[in-house]
Order: structure tokens, then C-alpha cells, then sequence
């Protein structure tokens, strides 16, 4: 059972109050971030999604909403051209704000639990080819602010297939660059340790010799323990590498939808094709579920057909 379940139902509840919903949902928050000491990044996803929800929610009463008006959010969010995961975590995170209201006492039973998830269909990712990746890796440019930390950016997201949450983590002592390899810290903090090819290492190298001293002279609070930094020496947020990233995106001319994740997919699809084997591939993305891995078997059908006309007898 979920933590933030497990403390919900252990919670007595207490009277409702005339909290707008803005107050309910910064209390659940703050219960959820206090009390069940749930990741940051989980709380900061629940915040987005209830405040997309306040959005549609404007005009109506929180505490009095039927099934029925449930439902319309629902076809709302789908008018939002959201995709299908982000519509049914949209739909776990209200489902487990009215639980926290029911059990509040401020709603007499949870509405939310009666819609029903959309039902999700395994998508092939979108992945980019190896000439495409070598363009945009080399993208930044001398003429670029801090070109030479984005390229370490860049590279350490092909190079080891991290999240960019993960790699916005990274500390100086994580990272092991004669060895080649760096130790990561995933979902759930979980640890495991990502080898590094000699391109990542030479662009870490580069950076740590010639940017990273300027930028964590800027620090106001001492010598900071990140390896990408800002240049006011402060780590360097997911966000702020899903910007720099778009904007070597669109000067290499490539699809606007690509992603950090996009270079997660492209790495992990890109080892499969090299013969690499699916475990060591879940290894190195993190993924608890070999199942989660197998999407990328889907991918390069390519490498499936060679197979099979290497070892089927009529092939």
C-alpha cells in the first residue's frame, strides 16, 4: 500500500471547515509533504495537477461535485490534448485529494473513486537516429554562454540514458571520470551506478577544468556540491535542461517534440540495436520492471528481423 494511503487511513477524521479549495489542496499538500514525507517530486506533481484541476474547478463548489461533474474534467482534460499517462495521473492525484477530504470529514465519500482510468495503450516511443543525436550533441557552440557545460549536459543524457532529474542531481563526488562510470539516484533513491564512453568523460573533463570553477565561484552559500551548476553556482533545475535543450533542438533543425527523455529512449534503443542484453539495459535505466524495458524491443525492428533470419530455420 502507497505511503500517503497507509497514513490516510490511519487518520482520524476531523470536522470540515469553509476552506476554499485552494486552502484544501494546500493542506493536503502540506500533509503529504510533512507527514508522509512523500519525494519532492511527487509532491510537485500532485501540486501541478491540482492546480490544473483549480483551473476547470473555477465557478464550481469542491466540496459538492458529483460524479457527474467529474466526468466533464475528465473530457476537459482530454480537450487539453494531454496524453493518455498524464490524464490518468491527473486522475490519481484527485483521487487521492478527495480521499485526504473524506477522511477530513469535509466530503462524505470520495466521488473521485468512481471514475474510471483511461485505459493506457503501450506507445512506441519517439526515438532519434545516431547521425541526428551526433548533431545535436555537438550543438553547442564556443559562442554559447556556457556551451561547455551544456555539452556535458547533453552527452551525460545520451551517454547513460538518465532522467534529466537524475542528471540535474548529479553531484562532483557521484561522478568517477577514470573509472567512467557515475552513480545515479533514481525513483524511490534508488542507487546504481551508469558507465560513461569517452565522449561523455572528455565533455565532463572539459567542463570541470575550464567552466565549473567560474561557476561555482558565483555561490553565494559556499562551494556547492552539484557537478552542473548555474551560473549564479546553483544546481542546475529538470526545467532548466529541458530549456537548454530545446534550444539545441531547434537550431539543429530537429522535431520540436524532442526531450531529454527522447535521449533516454534513443539510448536505450540504440544499446538494444548494439546487442546489448534487456536486463543490463534495465539496469542502466533503472527501470523496477523488466516489462517497462521491453517497449524498446518494439523499437528497432531492424535488429528483431536480423535476428530472425539469422536463427529461424525458413527464415
Amino acid at each position: 500500500m502507497p505511503p500517503l494511503k497507509q497514513k490516510l487511513l490511519a487518520r482520524a477524521p476531523s470536522a470540515a471547515s469553509g476552506h476554499s479549495a485552494e486552502r484544501w489542496c494546500s493542506l493536503f499538500l502540506e500533509y503529504a509533504r510533512s507527514e508522509c514525507h512523500l519525494a519532492a517530486n511527487t509532491i510537485a506533481a500532485y501540486e501541478r495537477d491540482l492546480r490544473r484541476f483549480r483551473v476547470w474547478l473555477a465557478g464550481r463548489s469542491l466540496l459538492s461535485l458529483t460524479v457527474q461533474q467529474l466526468s466533464e474534467y475528465v473530457r476537459w482534460l482530454h480537450s487539453q490534448k494531454l496524453a493518455t499517462a498524464s490524464i490518468s495521473r491527473h486522475l490519481v492525484a484527485l483521487k487521492v485529494f478527495f480521499r485526504y477530504l473524506q477522511l477530513e470529514g469535509a466530503v462524505q465519500e470520495n466521488t473521485a473513486e468512481l471514475l474510471g482510468s483511461p485505459k493506457l495503450w503501450q506507445r512506441v516511443p519517439e526515438v532519434m537516429s545516431a547521425p541526428v543525436v551526433e548533431e545535436l550533441l555537438r550543438a553547442p557552440k564556443p559562442f554559447d554562454p556556457y556551451w561547455r557545460r551544456d555539452r556535458a549536459v547533453l552527452e551525460l543524457l545520451y551517454a547513460t540514458g538518465c532522467r534529466a532529474s537524475e542528471v540535474s542531481y548529479l553531484r562532483t563526488r557521484d561522478v568517477h571520470l577514470p573509472e567512467s562510470y557515475c552513480r545515479v539516484y533514481g525513483k524511490g533513491n534508488k542507487e546504481r551506478m551508469v558507465p560513461l564512453g569517452e565522449p561523455a568523460v572528455a565533455a565532463i573533463q572539459l567542463y570541470l577544468e575550464q567552466e565549473r570553477p567560474q561557476l561555482a565561484a558565483a555561490s553565494s552559500s559556499g562551494p556547492p556540491e552539484w557537478l552542473l551548476l548555474t551560473r549564479r553556482g546553483k544546481r542546475l533545475r529538470r526545467e532548466a535542461i529541458w530549456e537548454l535543450m530545446k534550444r539545441y533542438v531547434l537550431r539543429t533543425g530537429a522535431s520540436p517534440d524532442v526531450s531529454p527523455h527522447t535521449l533516454r529512449h534513443s539510448f536505450a534503443t540504440h544499446v538494444l540495436a548494439g546487442g546489448a542484453d534487456l536486463r543490463q539495459v534495465q539496469e542502466m535505466l533503472g527501470h523496477a520492471s523488466i516489462a517497462t524495458t521491453q517497449i524498446y524491443t518494439h523499437v528497432d525492428q531492424t535488429r528483431l528481423k536480423k535476428i530472425h533470419q539469422s536463427f529461424h530455420p525458413r527464415a
